[in-house]
């Protein structure tokens, strides 16, 4: 929320300012999961102030399931303008990585909602079944709150949240990962990629391990999916070896999972973040685009 949006019709400080400061992680958590977009969902959560500064509170009797429901049309209406410039967008489009805070990684299903593979897979849904599937499975919402926010029947939401559930059901990661392993995993492939070890790097890529990188078209990256270990491998130890800039690597949360920021002479280069399963990584995820890289200087609070 920007500086001017503080003082609505309320003043700074009063009421409409209060609720809305008081929900605004949960508000930034539901666009993000909707959108995979930092940026946006700082554009929506200014859009719904700017509606519920304007609102009669008197006539408002739950604020939070009020701004849940403003927060979730306007991520919506943006959804769908977004997925029309997506398919113009320069190679494969990943989601925006987010540094976040502890607290995310110990809270499981937030932290398996916002991971960069499930935002993945959510990315397969259409913007209604989308909003549906956030607003149910990560957020516990009833179907007649979620019908009001996206404008269907009851019934129709019910039937929605199913299909979606199905959907992401057969896409999602195979195995609970513990933290422990997926640290141990990124760990082991930090270690092979910074020794140069292929064996190493091997050993702890699935066999059909898919490797995504988003440039943007600003920076150069993989313009297509890139399958298999050896591949994959190869194109890891090859990359790097060929910089002529010193590169370092640190481990970081991301998006509720441990991940890597990969530095080029001290300046951030890649957000690394992967797909565990079975102990084994399965997708890996490089995001590269400058514009994607703006919130990794400090950690973003989720909240549901």
């Amino acid at each position: 929320m920007s500086d001017h949006g503080e003082h609505g019709h309320d003043g700074r400080g009063g009421p409409a300012t209060e609720a809305f400061v008081a929900h605004r992680n949960l508000l930034f958590t539901v666009a993000y999961e909707m959108l995979g977009s930092a940026a946006d969902a700082e554009d929506v959560l200014q859009e719904t102030w700017l509606r519920w500064a304007g609102v009669d509170l008197s006539g408002v009797r739950d604020a939070r399931a009020y701004l849940v429901r403003v927060t979730t049309r306007q991520a919506l209406t943006r959804l769908r303008t977004l997925g029309r410039r997506r398919e113009s967008y320069v190679g494969s489009w990943l989601p925006e990585p987010l540094l976040t805070t502890p607290d995310v990684a110990e809270d499981v299903e937030l932290a398996d909602s916002v991971s960069m593979a499930m935002m993945l897979v959510m990315e397969t849904l259409t913007p209604t079944e989308r909003a549906v599937f956030v607003l149910r499975e990560v957020f516990d919402l009833g179907y007649d709150e979620i019908a009001e926010a996206v404008g269907k029947s009851p019934a129709a939401v019910r039937q929605t949240a199913h299909r979606a559930r199905a959907h992401v059901a057969a896409r999602r990661p195979r195995g609970a990962v513990s933290r422990t392993e997926s640290r141990d995993a990124l760990a082991a492939f930090q270690r092979a990629v910074e020794t140069g070890d292929l064996q190493g790097l091997l050993d702890i890529l699935a066999p059909d391990v898919v490797l995504l990188g988003d440039g943007g078209g600003i920076k150069r990256a993989v313009l297509r999916p890139v399958r298999g270990a050896g591949k994959v491998a190869r194109l890891m130890l090859g990359g790097l070896l060929r910089q002529p800039a010193e590169v370092s690597m640190e481990p970081v949360q991301v998006n509720g999972f441990p991940g890597l920021l990969v530095r080029l002479d001290g300046a951030l280069d890649t957000v690394m973040a992967a797909r565990f399963d079975d102990g084994l990584i399965t997708g890996l995820y490089a995001v590269r685009n400058p514009e994607k890289l703006t919130r990794m200087r400090r950690r973003t609070v989720l909240h549901r």
